[in-house]
């Protein structure tokens, strides 16, 4: 079970995604070149839309095409969004004043009272902490 990392930020002619659609909530087809894809692998790939999120799909079953050569179409399992969202918000450090601006996702579908869990499960992945209704960055939690 191999990692491929396919994020945007990682470009390269030899090792790309053609497509990444949703087949079903939590289902994908993804097609691209290069990697050795295989059964088991998980891919890293960048949202659409997003300039930094991406999401890890597992490889349920790959195809690889003749022609041409190198390409491959997988069914990839994932992250369940039956409407995605990717909003920006804007958090400041209760103890230092430093500001985050930072993307996160969300599944539109479930309305308002989503949002803020999406939010805090993403401050917490960038290295900041919640703690009674404020947000710390890296440095003032470490302070504590």
């Amino acid at each position: 079970m191999a990692e491929h990392d396919f994020r945007y930020s990682l470009l390269s002619p030899a090792h790309t995604l053609t497509e990444c659609r949703a087949l079903a909530p939590g289902r994908y087809q993804v097609t691209g070149n290069g990697g050795s894809i295989r059964s088991g692998d998980t891919l890293l790939v960048t949202l659409k839309g997003s300039r930094d999120l991406s999401q890890r799909l597992t490889v349920e079953k790959v195809r690889h095409l003749i022609n041409p050569p190198g390409q491959w179409m997988a069914v990839a399992s994932g992250p369940v969004f039956r409407e995605l969202a990717i909003l920006n918000w804007q958090v400041d450090c209760n103890g230092c004043g430093k500001r985050l601006d930072f993307e996160f996702a969300v599944d539109a579908a479930a309305g308002e009272a989503a949002r803020a869990p999406a939010a805090e499960a993403r401050i917490a992945e960038l290295g900041w902490s919640s703690r009674d209704g404020g947000h710390f960055c890296p440095t003032c939690k470490e302070a504590d």
